[in-house]
């Protein structure tokens, strides 16, 4: 009774914080600009990018970025861009960043005509959470430089169209910026993203740091420039299988076991946790501090140690007594691998998930030279940084080589390593100096165990923001998993009894960070199935609504010859017909939004990546959509695959065929050997 004033205070206060949140949404790019803020020191922020552009070049990057506003508003911006342009290398608009705080909210809270909207609106910002976001101030949510937006006008502007934009418009997204609302239909997404798609012959590293400082296209990395990264979850638990599967290779128990590898960033941080689930050692390292302590305090990483003496005895101590336990190594992983060769200590699984696709701005760091001074030379001394890069390359592939003349089981994980490594001129290439002496992670684990039986990383969001819906939906996948295993055929048992056990044990291992979501690996079945019964519990008001998606990482969605289609050996794995026909087929098959990438976690030109989301609201149209779409999202790649010989996609897309009457996918004819013997 005496609480009720301060109840009613606390009601209304929540209320204006409420409205004065959608009044900024509904804004837009205000009229009057807001005082410039100060740069922050505890966010993670990206480091200064290299000097790309020449003096004219500098000034077309002004006119760009001040197109966004008004001409009186000119004089006063300019010299601060043109600041912002020579102390970053680019031009963010740190001005226009939101006052309100940065995370999903509940879709009920933000202001709009239409449900899907709302929902893309909470994805981007979950996409920004500084609790999700690698470098949030600069709009990079991961791998360096994995952006949402190019600046801050962009998001402003977005977030605007969004809460205006009806069921019958679609708002296209060129690099980060909105070109504008457009009529469309119903039945048409809502957004479609397009992210660095350049004409290929500009596709260097270089080319993309010049466009991106002129404000003319983005690296939207996979999930980044499209609205569904979920924090480190998403690789959670495709680095679960995949060090379950090494395990499994090598034929030994994970117990006990040793697992080395390097990068704490937005993707990498996942690695440490995914070892604790599995139930290895894990040794982590990452040079920059600020990272490392973040992991730490969000319980990725068990401990911290900044001596590798130190490391020694712990690694040590925890293999005789076959500890489960993450370790956080806070320097360079080339001392680590160097150190553990003349220790003997024994590495059981060895790779690197550093973001190599971005070697010169921070991807990679050198040996023997500070993180701070690092980010330096990066900046003012470009050559001499590639130069020192390319040395640690060298060192770390030559004391990786001495590891696995030991035993050391090492893959290569999609982020390039090999490859740059190759460039570098270390020891990384096969007798035949054609493929690479190591094996992608694709190549030997996730590609023939799952990709070509179209297990893939499928994920859902609650957009209540309950806790207690994501529990529900936790119940309600499982429930559906338990059913489908009791009839599949063995070829795939494995499989669904690992994602069995992961969503058993999802809550417990607190893998939640910014929005309420889950992912788990399942087949085009298992998709259909589980998105039906979240339809039907959301139609019953036993859950709210449900954001539908998937990794980038997937079964279909991404053409890259190094990690997901390294395992395509009929001459095609350079092609990415499937990830151009993939993002077609979403669109009118129900998606509510789609994205088609250059670049994703190997790098500018060398991967074409897409993806989806799908807002569920219960409805009739919502249950045809995700039965259309999700059939094709999963069956396009396994047909691919299937057609370059891969046995299990060829099981699969059989498999499928006998469940979809309309299914008539082409199966290729083997060719007997010896005919090529002549």
């Amino acid at each position: 009774m005496n609480n009720s004033p301060q109840i009613a205070t606390n009601a209304i206060t929540s209320l204006g914080v409420k409205a004065h949140f959608q009044e900024q949404i509904q804004q837009g790019i205000p009229s009057v600009l807001p005082k410039p803020k100060p740069y922050e020191t505890d966010i993670n922020h990206a480091p200064k990018r290299k000097e790309i552009l020449s003096s004219e070049e500098k000034k077309l990057a002004l006119r760009n970025a001040l197109r966004y506003f008004e001409q009186q508003h000119h004089p006063e911006l300019i010299k601060e861009f043109s600041e912002e342009l020579e102390t970053y290398g680019r031009i963010y608009m740190y001005r226009l960043r939101p006052d309100y705080k940065m995370y999903a909210r509940p879709i009920t809270e933000y202001p709009g005509k239409c449900e899907q909207a709302k929902a893309i609106m909470l994805m981007i910002q979950n996409n920004l959470d500084n609790a999700v976001a690698q470098h949030p101030h600069e709009l990079i949510t991961y791998g360096g430089n994995g952006a949402v937006f190019q600046n801050w006008a962009q998001y402003l502007l977005t977030m605007q169209y969004l809460s205006e934009m009806t069921d019958e418009q679609t708002l296209t997204m060129y690099s980060g910026h909105p070109m504008g609302l457009f009529p469309s239909h119903k039945e048409a997404p809502r957004v479609v993203v397009t992210n660095g798609m350049v004409i290929p012959n500009y596709s260097k590293p270089d080319d993309w740091e010049k466009m991106n400082a002129l404000g003319v296209s983005q690296y939207g990395q996979m999930t980044a420039g499209s609205y569904m990264y979920i924090g480190p979850q998403g690789i959670v638990h495709g680095t679960t299988i995949t060090v379950l599967n090494g395990f499994r290779k090598i034929k030994r128990s994970p117990k006990g076991g040793l697992f080395v590898t390097s990068g704490l960033g937005g993707m990498s941080g996942a690695q440490p946790k995914a070892g604790n689930i599995a139930g290895c050692i894990t040794v982590c390292a990452e040079v920059n501090s600020k990272i490392t302590h973040i992991r730490h305090s969000q319980g990725w990483i068990n401990e911290v140690i900044e001596n590798v003496d130190e490391l020694v005895k712990r690694v040590a101590l925890a293999q005789a007594n076959n500890e489960i336990v993450s370790i956080g190594y806070l320097g360079n992983v080339v001392d680590v691998w160097e150190k553990f060769d003349n220790e003997n200590i024994h590495i059981d699984l060895g790779s690197d998930q550093t973001s190599l696709h971005n070697p010169w701005a921070g991807g990679y760091y050198p040996a023997d030279i500070s993180f701070e001074e690092a980010n330096i030379m990066m900046a003012e001394k470009p050559d001499l940084f590639k130069i020192k890069v390319q040395e640690t390359l060298r060192r770390h592939t030559t004391a990786i080589n001495k590891h696995t003349a030991k035993g050391t089981y090492f893959f290569d994980y999609g982020n390039a390593f090999l490859l740059e490594a190759s460039r570098a001129g270390a020891d990384v290439m096969a007798e035949n100096h054609i493929d690479f002496r190591y094996p992608s992670y694709v190549q030997d684990i996730m590609g023939p165990m799952c990709f070509d039986y179209g297990f893939g990383p499928f994920r859902w969001v609650c957009a209540s923001g309950k806790p207690e819906d994501l529990a529900k939906t936790d119940v309600i996948a499982c429930q559906v998993l338990e059913e489908m295993v009791k009839s599949a055929p063995k070829e795939i048992q494995q499989q669904m009894q690992d994602n069995i056990h992961w969503i058993k044990g999802a809550q417990e291992n607190k893998l939640v960070v910014g929005s309420q979501a889950r992912i788990l690996y399942a087949d085009a079945e298992g998709r259909v199935k589980i998105a039906e019964a979240f339809n039907q519990a959301i139609a019953k008001g036993e859950i709210g609504t449900i954001v539908l998606g998937r990794d980038h990482h997937d079964v279909s969605g991404t053409d890259s010859p190094y990690r997901e289609t390294s395992n395509i050996y009929d001459g095609s794995r350079f092609t990415a017909d499937m990830a151009i026909q993939n993002v077609i087929g979403d669109s009118f098959r129900g998606a509510t939004w789609v994205s088609i990438h250059n670049g994703g976690g190997v790098g500018w030109g060398e991967v074409i990546n897409g993806g989806f989301g799908m807002v569920l609201d219960g409805s009739k149209e919502a249950s045809k959509r995700l039965a259309s779409m999700l059939f094709w999202d999963v069956n396009n790649g396994i047909s691919r695959r299937s057609w370059a010989r891969n046995e299990g996609a060829i099981f699969a897309i059989k498999r499928a065929m006998e469940n979809q009457p309309l299914l008539k996918v082409t199966i290729p004819n083997e060719v007997a050997d010896n005919l090529l013997d002549f």
